[in-house]
């Protein structure tokens, strides 16, 4: 049995027992080692063998045992003593919208009611609502669960439509016939929140690949299935498409999938002016002009999104800016630029908090993880005394957390700079006083506070801030929380200005649940030449891998290598970011 098996084997187990009641931890420990094991990198039947399978976070000793069970014998004694219980059909019952486990039981008893079919036609007869804790109007919502295939619609932050795109993706990728696949859609242009998961992928058998594709173990509906495309709902709530298509279509379908529709829209024009039509397996030329009588249209086979661009007379634009903000026009004069900033650029993780306030790690730890990824450096940025809730560093505390850096620097292979983030007051003050703050390697500036001032005192506030010679990078620059707190009031171009005179830089923060700035004010701010850093703002040795989200929205902005300042090596960061 592969671990995707496993997973689904264990995911059932998890439905049943809730279904059975009385075992919630039983069953929530089930569902997280289904999770788990799909996500699992290190071979499943080496960690069985080397018994190190209860050192993965998640998986216990009586976990460990179903799951070797499953993979020596392809069966689970558990999980078929639980089957016994429990009549076919039952679990797809509980999956149904607007039913609880207790409200399936309770049918079971009052009807008999064990299958999707014999619950919709209770439901038609009107027997439903005549059952304790139903009604009418639940029975409506029941059948018209039952019976329609669109899904209530959610936007999910990209980091969690990343995880699960990736391990669909993964299994995809399992399947005989399997040629090459891609995440699409917004995801693929790193949008904040994505509504759905997209992938496309290409297969000599796109037919058969469909069908093995809902046997993905975090499956829990499959809202709509054709020969060449499902939609399915994912075990998290998710939902999530996928389309198979055959070699000669995958460049098409890859790039139509993607989108935007404004930025498609803009593409079809192009093709039209010169007498081109995008099809479904590559670009149609007409053999003649005339609208009447017009010879047959001539296929131009294409082997890739590149060549669909190049024989438009375009320059390739990247997904990250695909979203018609003037990327087709700058496309066609060959003016886009061509040294996007990438992950592979960053030298130096900025932004990051330790135990000394609200970070889970040590200093020694933080470091090491990011020495780990390869960094050339690390800033070390606890908050400062006002943030009081997130441990703010006071200034007694200072000395102490200095020569632990100096301690840990002496067996580090990158160099740990000294900074803070330090909370802009509402004033416009930073907080420490200038003789502290001038002692930091690093100082990032931000909001902790008072969010809801006026657009007037807010925009002076910041311009404040900045004008004074210690500042030098704009923490999370609007304050925003994406779909929980929006961007402060402040008259935001006159505040780049302001930047823009005191030559600071702006942090484009890599949380995904910041991503701030917006990759409109991005674009700005690069016609200001103002500088930025990308930032993790992490937590946790984990969040450092915000590096990645951070890059996107920065991508998204347009922003080039030469525009980031911890692209650049330590010598070249400390001068551009040195406190004077």
């Amino acid at each position: 049995m592969d671990k995707f098996a496993i997973a689904a084997a264990l995911q059932e187990t998890a439905a049943r027992l809730e279904l059975k009641g009385g075992e919630y931890f039983k069953a929530r420990a089930f569902k997280i080692g289904a999770r788990v094991v799909a996500e699992l990198t290190e071979d499943l039947g080496k960690l069985i063998k080397e018994n190190r399978l209860t050192l993965v976070k998640g998986i216990g000793h009586t976990l460990a045992k179903q799951i070797a069970e499953l993979y020596v014998t392809g069966e689970s004694s558990f999980l078929t003593k639980l089957r016994a219980e429990l009549p076919a059909g039952i679990l797809e019952l509980a999956n149904v919208p607007g039913l609880s486990v207790k409200k399936v039981e309770r049918l079971q008893e009052a009807l008999g009611i064990s299958s999707i079919d014999e619950l919709k036609a209770a439901c038609e007869a009107g027997k439903i609502r005549n059952v304790k804790g139903f009604g009418a109007k639940t029975e409506q919502k029941i059948l018209e669960a039952i019976t329609s295939p669109a899904q209530p619609e959610q936007r999910i932050h990209i980091h969690h439509a990343l995880r699960a795109g990736e391990r669909l993706l993964e299994y995809v990728e399992t399947a005989p016939g399997f040629i090459e696949g891609e995440l699409a859609g917004s995801l693929r242009r790193w949008q904040e929140t994505v509504s759905q998961i997209i992938v496309v992928v290409c297969a000599k058998r796109p037919e058969a690949l469909i069908d093995y594709v809902l046997g993905f173990p975090l499956i829990v509906r499959v809202a709509e299935k054709t020969r060449r495309y499902c939609s399915v709902v994912l075990s998290e709530g998710f939902k999530a498409k996928l389309l198979a298509v055959k070699s000669e279509e995958y460049p098409v379908a890859l790039l139509r999938a993607t989108g935007s529709d404004r930025h498609l829209k803009k593409l079809d024009q192009v093709a039209a002016n010169q007498k081109l039509k995008l099809t479904q397996s590559g670009i149609e030329k007409l053999m003649s002009s005339r609208a009447k009588n017009q010879t047959p249209a001539r296929a131009i086979r294409v082997k890739s999104e590149w060549e669909i661009y190049d024989r438009l007379g375009m320059q390739c634009v990247p997904p990250e800016l695909r979203e018609d903000a003037g990327e087709v026009e700058a496309a066609l004069k060959s003016s886009l630029p061509q040294d996007l900033i990438t992950v592979d650029d960053i030298q130096g993780m900025v932004h990051c908090h330790t135990m000394y306030s609200d970070g889970k790690h040590s200093i020694e730890q933080m470091t090491h993880a990011a020495q780990s990824m390869g960094m050339k450096y690390i800033t070390i940025t606890d908050h400062s005394p006002t943030a009081f809730y997130a441990g703010g560093v006071k200034i007694d505390q200072l000395q102490r957390q200095w020569e632990e850096i100096e301690r840990v620097q002496e067996q580090a292979k990158i160099k740990i700079l000294k900074g803070t983030e330090s909370d802009i007051l509402a004033d416009g003050s930073l907080d420490y006083p200038d003789w502290i703050l001038e002692q930091f390697d690093v100082i990032v500036a931000s909001i902790h506070s008072r969010y809801k001032m006026d657009e007037e005192k807010m925009t002076r506030r910041l311009a404040v801030a900045m004008r004074q010679p210690v500042f030098k990078i704009w923490g999370h620059a609007l304050g925003r929380l994406i779909q929980r707190r929006p961007p402060f009031d402040c008259r935001v171009e006159e505040i780049l200005d302001v930047i823009a005179e005191s030559r600071a830089a702006i942090e484009i923060n890599g949380d995904p649940y910041r991503l701030d700035m917006e990759p409109r004010w991005l674009r700005e701010a690069r016609k200001r030449k103002i500088k930025f850093v990308i930032s993790v703002d992490a937590h946790s040795t984990g969040a450092l891998n915000n590096v990645k989200f951070g890059v996107g929205i920065a991508r998204r902005g347009w922003v080039r290598r030469g525009e980031v300042l911890n692209s650049l090596g330590l010598k070249a960061f400390k001068k551009s970011v040195r406190p004077c």
